[in-house]
Parts: C-alpha cells; structure tokens; sequence
C-alpha cells in the first residue's frame, strides 16, 4: 500500500507560480512512476506530469509543457509539480498518483488507470 498527501494548492494570479508536493508512505517510494493529474469541474481527469522510478524520465502534457515541471526526491519519498506562468484554465484539482508496474511505452504513463494508487487532491484556483 502507498499512501500519497499532496501540498502546496491555493490561489495565485495568472503569470504566477506555485509548486505542489506529494508525500508518500508505505511502499518503497523508488519502486513507483509518480504522475500529475488534474480534474476541473465539470471535466474528466486529465494527465498533466509524470516521472518514471528513477525520475531520469519524465513527461508532460502539451497543455503543460514548458511551464510545469515534475521532479521527485526519492529520498525525500516526495514528487514535486512546479508550476509557472499559469493560466485561469489551469485552475483544478490537482491529484498525486503512484503505479507499481513499468511500462515501455511513455504513452502508458498519462492514463489514469495504470495507477494504483492516488491521494486525495490539492485545489489550484488561478484568477485573471
């Protein structure tokens, strides 16, 4: 079992920053790919970053890319999700998820059903 505790969610202006954390316990922390997902109202859940175990690999949603940045720190047992330059549209329910299995395909990694195992989600409300 792992379980996950994100951080960080509150209301910033566009144009500003913020960065979540999860923290995770129980299950050897290395031993999962970590991943983003978000979920606003109204909207299904929807991929946002990922981090393979190591974290030497990672992926991002085009929607993100080039302002969301995943990182983790398995010696902390924590994955971060820097965000910069956001957008009202990035306003959600940011999720935390971990997945036990590894898979060769990148693509693999921003469907929500290969993760076990999810936290409880952090706001991100951005106002123009």
């Amino acid at each position: 079992q792992v379980q996950l505790v994100e951080s960080g969610g509150g209301l910033v202006q566009a144009g500003g920053s913020l960065r979540l954390s999860c923290a995770a316990s129980g299950r050897t922390f290395s031993d999962n790919a970590m991943a983003w997902f978000r979920q606003a109202p109204g909207k299904e859940r929807e991929f946002v970053a990922a981090s393979r175990r190591s974290g030497g690999t990672t992926y991002a949603a085009d929607s993100v890319k080039g302002r969301f940045t995943i990182s983790r720190d398995n010696a902390k047992n924590t994955v971060y999700l820097q965000m910069n330059s956001l957008k009202p549209e990035d306003t959600a329910v940011y999720y935390c998820a971990a997945a036990r299995n590894v898979y060769s395909s990148g693509s693999y990694y921003a469907t929500a059903r290969i993760y076990d195992y999810w936290g409880q989600g952090t706001q991100v409300t951005v106002s123009s």
